[in-house]
């Protein structure tokens, strides 16, 4: 079997709502350098949380998710807050 290293891992990640509603459940990916990604879906489907997840801005999730060493993870929310001044 290859070895591969991945600049980013999620193993069996799961989000789930207070009250016990299921965003998305058991994710598993891994990323090689340089490739491109595309998250589609319908609307809460759970696209922004899993980027969330991602950029670690959402740590209340089940599962492992983890960059490697030195990869940088951006996040640009559909909604930025732009500084006022």
């Amino acid at each position: 079997m290859a070895s591969y290293q991945y600049v980013y891992h999620m193993d069996g990640v799961s989000k789930t709502y207070p009250g016990g509603k299921k965003l998305f459940e058991n994710i598993r990916l891994s990323f090689l350098p340089g490739v491109k990604i595309g998250v589609v879906g319908v609307n809460g489907a759970g696209k922004s949380t899993l980027l969330r997840i991602m950029a670690g801005l959402d740590k209340d999730f089940q599962g492992e998710a983890w960059a490697a060493e030195g990869a940088k993870v951006g996040y640009l929310p559909q909604e930025p807050d732009l500084d006022q001044e």
